[in-house]
């Protein structure tokens, strides 16, 4: 194998290195064989091409050599047919550049191809025919088709051996194109007499090694008379066609004569090429002589036609000319851009002249035509520039910024120079691949979100949303909840924020009478490095629910003892029975109260006010009427869906207690009788009448002594603690009543010997019975006032701390606290007494004057205190909303200057010193029957 290496290196304004390798092969070599070491040619290292990314760039051309990066060497990477790549052109080359980055580099390379002997000469045709007319003269020429052997050089054709001999021999006639014409020539007369048909073989021989052949088989057939062959007017013939001519264009006609007459003197025009495609693209009229054109021409593919002509008389004689056909070219191809190398993605910090991409410009067309000029399009940070002959390079002109552009199209267009010119351009997308300079940003400056209370933990409650300008893992937002407190608890256990969406999620379930909003921080990071982030704040408003239902103040509900209130038979129309007094804890109209009578034993007797639960009569009480009424009165709120309680309430239409006596006493119960039992029975039933008649008679006299020592006590002009419950009013100014109730508790110096009296309107009174007993009841006349004992524990013991309740947990409609406030006086206490303080003090006078009255005995049933509700926590009502005491049916005017006066002095004469307040009692447990019969023994020793 012969190689030869030529190499030419120049350096280029932008680092691009030509070079020009030129090395020889045969064709037919095996695959993988080995062309060069261009490495060690090019005095390249061979890590330089692996890190440059060395490839072989072969344009719209058949790859047949490969590069080999790790040994720097060039293979064959498919076999190659001369014969197939360059036909009968010589010398056959193969071209490519090698290509390679950072820098970027290329280089020319050229393998040319030798041809080996691997084609055995062949003929078109297996045999021919020949006419031969006897009369031929010795000399007689017969044109024989020509073998083909597709080998050059010595491994073509180089000869022919015609045998037998007998009559012809052969001559050949070198032609200028370095071909050789094949003629048959008589040297001995035929005898058609002798040999009518004769059979020849024309054996063609290359120069090759080892020597091929071909053989084809020539046929003649002896005629007379025919002694005359055509003659062509001239050997050759030219003309020219544009490649753009249309089919059936004339390009030159051939002409022949023949000497002799008749049917052997007419000439038939016929092509004999048979080494290429002039029989697609060209036709001769057999009669004429005409050469027309019949298929496309292409300048690029083919520029010069040989055509070879033959002229047949009808004896057999020819004569053959050769007609030269030139193409002339027309500017019908457009530049070929061809991506020698590009990057499809650049950092938006890449510097100015940065290469971008490297292209190849190629135009087949010749002369101006193939001339090229190359630009892009404008308003973009690029330019082209020519680095050499077809090739450009595109580089960065100014700064990029991925967040104004972050991908450009450029458009290179190329136009030749061509009349009229033709152009083409490719469309190169580049990504621009982003750095983290953008932090993220929210789209609010603040966010309000809003929740109803109760809410399942867990809800989602809104979505906060950040955007980062970057892109990819740069604008990756997380979201974190920042560290902070609600009420001195981690803002962490009211909400959560999600990481990836922003959505913030309750942790627990709200209760608006507990909070009604917070805020809090949430930031927002990128995934870049070093991360960027900003922050926002967000505000949570907790939203009202109607979740509590009305609670009923007055009448207590007791579970053994029955509470009537007093009617006498004398009432006239509207006249005050008694007043439903409820609460609700929630806000706005979920805590507008409502009431309606649900059902009535005579329900044309009683009517109750739908917004200040006030009842009253509604027509003049008569004698008929039943003694003992029921009333269920029902009290909804305003919230969707409402909710609601009842209470019953006991009127006792009468003038006396003994009147109505008996009525609340006989209860319907249902018993199982027990006939063994029946006599057990009757004697208990004795004895407790016994026993209940004696206890009324001394409960009587007693109480008749105390009231009229009370009435001198009354009477008297004795300090009073006046307490006056401030006026409801909602956040809204919508109160459930429009009313203001005040209730005075008073208490004497001396009042030991005095019972609880609560004040009513004329004999309106409270009647309280213990269903297991029916001689003991409890008259409270509306007339007297609470009068305790001087060393009773209410006078003695200062109020329980369990009452102390703070700004935040006083009870009213959910926790609010507005309305206004009762001004007290400064007084031995260490500060004015908040309402609860107040509403202890009331409870605690209460309780104490129950158990007072509880020492009439343990044979008195001790109703007042046995059954009589003990006031806690649970039930401090509400004093802006609904406050009514029993017992009083007017409705007093709040003289802010009166209370404050009146409230200074009771607190300086009544109130509990300020260090006994220091120690509180713990408060007592709830007593039981028994408990409570033993205070009442402890009481009278």
């Amino acid at each position: 194998m012969r190689r030869q290496v030529l190499l030419f290196i120049s350096i280029l304004s932008l680092s691009s290195v030509f070079a020009q390798v030129s090395y020889s092969i045969p064709e037919e070599m095996a695959k993988g064989s080995l062309v060069g070491n261009i490495a060690q040619d090019l005095g390249l290292d061979v890590k330089r091409l692996k890190l440059g990314n060395a490839r072989v760039y072969s344009g719209d051309s058949r790859e047949y050599i490969e590069l080999n990066s790790d040994r720097g060497v060039l293979l064959i990477k498919e076999r190659i047919d001369r014969e197939a790549l360059c036909g009968d052109t010589t010398p056959c080359a193969v071209h490519f550049q090698i290509v390679l980055e950072n820098p970027m580099e290329f280089y020319s390379v050229t393998v040319e191809i030798t041809d080996i002997n691997d084609n055995a000469p062949t003929f078109e045709k297996s045999e021919i025919k020949f006419i031969i007319s006897e009369s031929a003269v010795v000399g007689a020429k017969f044109v024989l088709e020509r073998a083909v052997d597709l080998d050059v050089g010595t491994n073509t054709l180089q000869s022919y051996l015609l045998k037998p001999s007998d009559n012809f021999v052969l001559k050949l006639h070198n032609q200028a194109d370095g071909t050789k014409n094949v003629e048959m020539v008589l040297q001995k007369p035929l005898d058609r007499e002798e040999n009518e048909f004769i059979s020849l073989a024309l054996t063609a021989l290359d120069g090759g090694e080892p020597q091929m052949s071909g053989t084809m088989q020539i046929l003649i057939t002896v005629l007379d008379a025919n002694d005359n062959a055509p003659v062509f007017t001239q050997p050759i013939y030219k003309g020219t066609v544009a490649e753009n001519a249309a089919k059936g264009t004339i390009v030159t006609t051939v002409s022949a004569s023949d000497a002799d007459h008749g049917l052997n003197g007419k000439i038939t025009y016929s092509i004999t090429n048979t080494l290429d495609d002039v029989r697609h693209m060209f036709e001769v009229n057999e009669d004429n002589g005409e050469v027309r054109l019949t298929g496309r021409l292409d300048y690029e593919k083919k520029r010069h036609f040989q055509i070879n002509v033959r002229a047949m008389d009808k004896g057999g004689l020819t004569d053959s000319c050769k007609v030269i056909v030139d193409v002339v070219d027309i500017n019908d191809n457009e530049p070929t851009i061809k991506i020698m190398s590009k990057s499809a993605i650049i950092s938006e910090s890449a510097n100015p002249n940065t290469v971008v991409t490297m292209i190849n410009i190629q135009d087949p067309d010749s002369g101006e035509n193939g001339k090229v000029q190359c630009f892009i399009n404008e308003n973009i940070p690029f330019v082209l520039k020519s680095t050499s002959n077809n090739f450009y390079s595109l580089v960065t002109d100014s700064d990029l910024d991925r967040e104004r552009a972050s991908e450009y199209n450029i458009t290179v267009t190329c136009s030749d120079g061509g009349v009229p010119s033709l152009s083409s351009s490719v469309t190169l997308t580049l990504q621009i691949s982003d750095v983290n300079d953008n932090a993220p940003v929210f789209e609010r400056s603040s966010y309000e979100a809003y929740i109803v209370e109760n809410n399942t933990p867990g809800l989602s409650i809104f979505t906060v949303k950040a955007r980062d300008a970057d892109w990819n893992q740069n604008a990756r937002v997380s979201y974190i909840l920042e560290d902070s407190s609600v009420n001195g608890v981690p803002v962490s256990s009211y909400v959560s924020v999600s990481a990836d969406s922003g959505v913030i999620h309750a942790v627990r379930s709200f209760d608006y009478e507990q909070i009604k909003d917070f805020h809090f921080r949430v930031k927002a990071q990128d995934g870049g490095s070093p991360p960027l982030s900003s922050n926002v704040t967000v505000k949570i408003m907790i939203q009202d629910q109607n979740d509590n239902p009305p609670q009923v103040l007055y009448p207590v509900q007791t579970g053994g003892s029955v509470v009537a209130e007093m009617v006498p038979r004398s009432a006239d129309v509207g006249y005050l029975v008694t007043k439903v007094v409820a609460v609700d804890v929630d806000s706005g109209q979920n805590a507008w109260l409502s009431y309606k009578l649900q059902k009535a034993t005579d329900r044309a007797l009683f009517e109750v006010g739908s917004q200040n639960g006030e009842i009253r009569t509604i027509r003049q009480v008569t004698d008929k009427d039943a003694v003992k009424q029921r009333l269920s009165v029902i009290v909804e709120d305003n919230g969707q869906p409402s909710r609601s309680a009842t209470v019953i309430v006991n009127v006792a239409v009468a003038d006396s207690f003994p009147e109505v006596l008996s009525e609340f006493t006989d209860f319907p119960h249902d018993k199982e009788y027990n006939d063994n039992l029946t006599f057990y029975l009757v004697l208990a039933l004795a004895v407790v009448s016994f026993l209940f008649i004696t206890c009324l008679v001394v409960i009587i006299s007693v109480k008749i002594y105390r009231w009229r020592q009370s009435r001198v006590l009354y009477q008297s002009n004795l300090p009073v603690i006046p307490y006056y419950p401030p006026r409801y009013s909602d956040t809204l100014g919508t109160g459930t009543l429009p009313h203001v109730y005040n209730y005075e508790v008073c208490r004497t110096t001396d009042s030991r010997k005095s019972d609880c009296k609560f004040g009513r309107a004329g004999s309106q009174n409270v009647l309280i019975m213990d269903p297991s007993s029916t001689g003991t009841m409890q008259r409270m006349q509306s007339e007297k006032s609470i009068l305790d004992e001087p060393d009773s524990p209410l006078e003695q013991k200062p109020p329980n701390n369990d009452w102390r309740f703070t700004q935040g947990q006083r009870p009213g409609p959910s926790g609010a606290t507005g309305g206004p406030e009762v001004a007290m006086g400064t007084g031995p206490w260490p500060q004015p007494p908040t309402e609860a303080e107040q509403l202890q003090a009331l409870m605690a006078a209460a309780n104490e004057v129950s158990e007072a009255t509880a020492t009439l005995g343990p044979g008195t049933m001790g109703l007042s205190t046995r059954y009589s509700p003990q006031f806690t926590l649970q039930h401090v009502p509400d004093y802006r909303q609904n406050v009514y005491i029993p017992g009083s049916t007017a409705t007093l005017t709040s003289n802010p200057q009166q209370q404050q006066a009146t409230a200074q002095q009771a607190t300086q004469q009544a109130l509990p010193p300020p260090q006994a307040s220091a120690q509180p009692e713990p408060p007592k447990a709830a007593q039981t029957p028994a408990s409570k019969k033993k205070s009442t023994k402890k009481e009278k020793k």
